[in-house]
């Protein structure tokens, strides 16, 4: 009788433990439904790897970055003295039937065995490609890395070779996509011109970013003209210029890289977090001093990002596929996963990313897409 006693005690423990497990998870949990969906390219059919809940989880960081040389001072959080460790501790859990699968840094240098990868596009797409050298480096610690230029500055680009396995990642910077061109009147921002593309040719992966920078303005907005066509103007809505500068990206992947074997992927818009109430919370607040994930149900308060609707619609159209890394709406719930003020900038820095942090689940599902285990 005893015996049955301490078994049945025993199994009840455990019942308990996994619903407390259950809960926790679910406490994390914020539907993705009402959001707009990817593009077709990167849901792979009924498993949509963009759409799940975080979780806490013991086993992360997957690295530790005061071993990675890699890491700007913008996204070094742990070096400037972020005294919280929490929000390194979260994992990605894609919804059913989604099984995401373990970042492997060796197989993906084999992959890449004689291959450039290149990012292309403002700091958002440097806070990836920082946070990948990172991952391949935890998995090859001892291979040589090759930085050009030695100092990592960025003039126009910055590359990494892993020189054992012939793998070169490039990251350019193009805060617009389209050119900038130096005139007589000023700067001019050509809409309809990627002069600049004949340095991204050649690669054989290629991400692309953009809009952090197109609701710029004052002295942070490096253009002073508009310019289409022959209609120049001295401004016109962000919105609008984007979708035209987008077209012509677009159309100049068409023209250059259908016959090609390259990859083409297309960075899902990066949340900030300067505004409290974008997630149910006071207008005061921002991400400084947050340390967990958003943790209520239903959809993203905000809502999405409206110029994800533009990105979809450019991709749509296309005649080369493009697979959409379509990462805003995980992203949006991660709002203690940013520098503040422990990133080495002067004031609040709600945009980047810490480095160990959100951006190499990004690499994660990157590394899913690639290796063909996203659906």
């Amino acid at each position: 009788m005893k015996r049955r006693t301490v078994i049945a005690a025993a199994i009840v423990a455990l019942l308990l433990a996994a619903c407390t497990a259950a809960a926790a998870a679910a406490a994390l949990t914020i539907s993705r439904k009402n959001q707009h969906r990817p593009a077709s390219e990167s849901s792979g059919g009924a498993c949509d790897m963009f759409a799940g809940a975080w979780v806490a989880d013991d086993s992360y960081p997957l690295y530790d970055s005061a071993s990675c040389p890699f890491v700007r001072g913008e996204f070094d959080c742990a070096r400037f003295g972020r005294p919280d460790k929490q929000y390194l501790k979260y994992r990605w859990l894609p919804s059913p039937p989604c099984s995401p699968p373990r970042f492997d840094g060796l197989a993906l240098l084999r992959m890449w065995g004689g291959k450039k990868v290149m990012f292309v596009g403002d700091s958002l797409a440097l806070n990836q490609y920082e946070s990948l050298l990172c991952m391949i480096h935890a998995a090859a610690p001892n291979a040589r890395a090759t930085v050009s230029p030695r100092s990592g500055r960025i003039d126009p680009a910055t590359t990494v070779t892993f020189d054992e396995y012939n793998v070169t990642l490039v990251y350019y910077l193009s805060h617009y996509l389209v050119d900038i061109v130096s005139e007589k009147a000023g700067r001019v921002l050509k809409l309809d011109k990627i002069d600049e593309g004949r340095n991204w040719l050649g690669a054989d992966v290629l991400v692309f970013d953009s809009w952090h920078w197109w609701p710029r303005s004052g002295k942070d907005q490096p253009w002073d003209y508009i310019q289409e066509g022959s209609q120049v103007a001295k401004d016109m809505d962000r919105t609008v210029a984007f979708t035209k500068a987008l077209n012509t990206w677009a159309g100049w992947v068409d023209a250059n890289l259908v016959q090609t074997s390259a990859k083409v992927f297309f960075q899902g818009i990066s949340p900030s977090h300067y505004r409290g109430q974008e997630w149910g919370a006071s207008p005061r607040r921002s991400c400084a001093g947050e340390t967990e994930p958003l943790n209520s149900t239903g959809p993203y308060p905000a809502g999405p990002i409206p110029q994800q609707a533009v990105i979809r619609s450019a991709l749509a159209r296309m005649a080369k596929p493009v697979y959409l890394l379509d990462f805003t709406f995980l992203s949006q719930l991660r709002k203690d996963a940013h520098p503040g003020k422990y990133g080495g900038m002067f004031g609040q820095d709600c945009t980047h990313w810490c480095i160990a942090g959100l951006t190499d689940t990004w690499n994660i599902l990157f590394y899913a897409a690639l290796t063909g285990q996203d659906g």
